[in-house]
């Protein structure tokens, strides 16, 4: 398999370190054979804190057209964003107008039917894992548009102190569905191990990946790709990335793993 990375951030989004210079700079010292840029994609309306401002975008975009020619491997423009139902036209301008080279889709927000958003690092405690189920058809809906051949962390609405039930078992079977039928990939993410063991619920465990749901996926054919998901240059290919293939084999990925998309 290729070496690669396609979950990359820079400073732009206010709460990771490093320029793109230094991202590419990283991959080279580590042997990457690609590398994928994927900072939180801003919206034109500036409607989620901790990313870039929309009026930061061309930069970013042009930064790495400039550094395409100075590294021996390709360099991939994309971003890390949010499917909300009214922005479908953004996502077709994004791949269309300004060349994205892909869309990851990092679903940290879904809404309430009154269109309220909820943060899904942080479900209140009144709703509970009923908003795994809001969740998961948020990102069943996401992939169904064929604007995000990627879904990473899928199993980050893990991040929260309740333990499994039924909700649990229906959101990661909506997730995973959905996946077979349109081909989407998961990323099994690295930043999470990055943030250590913790006490969540009844376990003692990392917030993502959370092994029950990645032992569902073990029993399809969903291909499973790692994503350092670094925000720090240091992080492209550290001991978090080789962890994440670690469990992926001890969780019995081998076969699902990918190199591309």
């Amino acid at each position: 398999m290729k070496k690669t990375n396609y979950h990359t951030h820079t400073k732009r989004c206010m709460h990771a370190e490093g320029t793109e210079a230094d991202y590419v700079k990283a991959a080279l010292d580590a042997g990457l054979d690609v590398l994928g840029f994927s900072d939180h994609g801003p919206f034109p309306d500036n409607r989620f804190d901790s990313r870039m401002p929309y009026a930061d975008l061309d930069e970013y975009l042009a930064c790495m057209d400039a550094l395409r020619p100075t590294v021996p491997f390709p360099i991939l423009k994309g971003l890390e964003i949010e499917y909300c139902p009214d922005s479908r036209d953004y996502y077709s301008f994004l791949l269309k107008e300004k060349k994205l080279d892909y869309l990851l889709l990092g679903q940290h927000y879904y809404q309430e039917d009154d269109g309220s958003y909820v943060h899904v690092f942080s479900i209140p405690e009144k709703i509970g894992t009923r908003g795994y189920i809001k969740y998961a058809h948020s990102v069943k809906e996401a992939l169904e548009t064929g604007y995000f051949p990627i879904l990473a962390h899928p199993d980050v609405f893990f991040n929260n102190p309740y333990s499994w039930d039924d909700n649990c078992e229906e959101a990661c079977d909506i997730i995973l569905n959905a996946a077979v039928q349109t081909g989407a990939v998961l990323e099994l993410n690295a930043n999470g191990i990055r943030k250590g063991i913790q006490s969540l619920g009844n376990d003692h465990r990392w917030p993502y990946p959370y092994a029950d749901f990645w032992k569902k996926v073990a029993k399809t054919s969903i291909p499973v790709l790692i994503g350092s998901d670094c925000h720090d240059p240091a992080f492209m290919w550290d001991s978090c990335v080789e962890e994440a293939y670690r469990i992926a084999a001890e969780w019995n990925l081998s076969d699902n793993l990918t190199d591309t998309f």
